[in-house]
């Protein structure tokens, strides 16, 4: 198996967003915190030094046939957005993301200002359906 810099750690998640500096993101990293931990039935474990996971995966790569260890769904209070890891082509919930509310995306990233710009019920339903498929995105069996 291939070694990634971003690793499973032992660190204290809560511990983590507590350190958040800015009040409204730590106070919505709890909710994310518990919104994902409802959706995966699985305990956050922190990734690395910022990135909160949830689940583990084997990832392989059908290019190099590279393969790693990486975290199901995540997020991270960054400085200027939330930033969700839904592991895998974020675009396969175009349909969603239209009423979400103001948002960004990257290849698999979400990112969100702060939870207040955006419809709950509707992130709920793209991390439910995000934990549906794999990293590549195809229905999980």
């Amino acid at each position: 198996m291939a070694e990634i810099k971003t690793k499973q750690t032992a660190a204290s998640v809560e511990d983590f967003i507590n350190g958040v500096q800015d009040e409204k993101k730590r106070k919505d990293s709890f909710v994310l915190l518990e919104m994902m931990k409802k959706a995966t039935g699985e305990e956050p474990k922190m990734w690395g030094s910022s990135l909160i996971g949830f689940g583990n995966i084997s990832v392989k790569s059908p290019a190099t046939g590279r393969e790693v260890d990486w975290l199901q769904i995540g997020f991270s209070p960054r400085k200027a957005n939330l930033s969700l890891y839904l592991c895998g082509d974020i675009r396969k919930h175009a349909a969603a993301l239209e009423k979400l509310g103001k948002h960004k995306t990257g290849v698999g990233c979400l990112y969100i200002t702060k939870l207040a710009d955006i419809d709950i019920t509707v992130l709920k339903e793209i991390i439910g359906a995000a934990l549906k498929r794999d990293f590549f995105g195809n229905p999980r069996p």
